[in-house]
């Protein structure tokens, strides 16, 4: 697990690219990261997705197929179903892993679990670089409680669990089986349990990060408790051992929310699409009253046709310009944070391209 960054980006491993867009070419995204549908089937005290409605389709095999097909073309390395919605409610989720990665790109998947068919594992493991479940509580009352679940849905999540990790170790799968927290402060009380359930379900890693709130704080997530939970969730990273990593993502949990940059550089190498089809530069701007920053929706254009488009580079230059604020127009602490953080110093701050450090981390085109 030396080689898994949790808290960070890997960009200086894609160096030809950061390069390519300093002299000002177009590129294509490193990594997308996207829903195959809006719907869930929990409702979780921390979800963002409440504030990314949007008006779209419902996308077909058709359109997921050629949306896949689209993003290898154009040279995307990664595509990771997660984003704004639970893409186990697609039915066209493990044939679209597998179509994914028959076309060369690497495939992930963020989800509650609940819905996974475990006699679909075997299937898809392989086709995975990671499995990575959204679990926020480690005892069955919290857990339904906080994540808006079913109540026989701790007990099914940790079951399947526990056979991705058997499948993986009897077939000698590269796939990583992780467990992520999205902390709230008034949810501390799960980091332990969660660090002690993610050792013994036989877990990759299980990593602590913070929740993010949008410009106008509806979640009223309060940061500055974030600093309150230092020692509890070093006493978490504690339990880390051989094979089994714990990890708190501190840069974002100590930020305080704050952002030290304006300008946004990261969705040219980090894309978001909504489950509902469409394509706008970050999770964050998804939300129709943002649509001066939607681009289109692959379920009406082709996703390489929108990427070539006049529009995807007329938003992508207006989010890079004065003219927009990142620390006041959209949430916190957003999935290009890191990559943004990076950028900026970059090219505002005269910043030189690093050397790639030795060797390369797992997950590298997920950026």
């Amino acid at each position: 697990m030396d080689e898994l960054i949790l808290d960070g980006h890997k960009l200086a491993w894609h160096k030809d690219r950061v390069a390519a867009w300093l002299r000002g070419e177009r590129i294509a995204p490193i990594t997308v990261d996207c829903a195959l549908t809006r719907a869930c089937n929990y409702k979780c005290a921390y979800c963002y997705g409440q504030l990314q409605a949007n008006d779209g389709a419902s996308l077909t095999r058709e359109v997921i197929y050629n949306f896949l097909d689209d993003a290898a073309e154009i040279g995307v390395k990664a595509v990771s179903f997660v984003s704004d919605g639970e893409s186990t409610c697609s039915p066209h989720l493990y044939d679209a892993i597998l179509h994914g990665r028959a076309r060369g790109l690497d495939m992930a998947l963020g989800t509650n679990g609940y819905l996974l068919q475990d006699g679909r594992l075997e299937e898809i493991l392989p086709a995975l670089t990671y499995l990575r479940f959204n679990i926020s509580a480690g005892q069955k009352e919290r857990y339904t409680e906080i994540m808006g679940a079913p109540p026989d849905a701790f007990d099914k999540v940790c079951a399947t669990i526990r056979k991705c990790v058997e499948i993986k170790k009897r077939l000698a799968l590269p796939v990583t089986i992780g467990m992520q927290m999205v902390l709230l402060p008034q949810c501390a009380d799960q980091i332990i349990p969660l660090a002690e359930l993610g050792g013994e379900l036989g877990a990759d890693y299980f990593v602590i990060k913070h929740c993010s709130d949008d410009e106008a704080g509806t979640l009223k997530v309060d940061y500055d408790k974030y600093h309150q939970l230092e020692a509890l969730l070093k006493q978490a990273e504690a339990q880390s051992r051989p094979g089994y990593l714990v990890k708190a993502k501190w840069s974002k949990i100590m930020s305080g929310g704050r952002r030290s940059y304006s300008k946004c550089f990261g969705p040219p190498f980090i894309l978001q699409l909504s489950g509902s089809g469409l394509v706008a530069p970050c999770g964050m701007l998804f939300n129709s009253k943002y649509s001066k920053y939607h681009i289109g929706n692959i379920a009406d254009t082709r996703f390489k046709d929108l990427w070539k488009s006049e529009r995807y580079w007329e938003v992508m230059g207006l989010i890079a310009s004065d003219k927009f604020d990142a620390r006041t127009m959209c949430g916190t602490l957003c999935l290009q944070h890191k990559v943004n953080e990076f950028l900026w110093d970059l090219k505002e701050r005269g910043g030189q391209l690093p050397a790639a450090p030795g060797g390369e981390p797992q997950h590298k085109n997920f950026i």
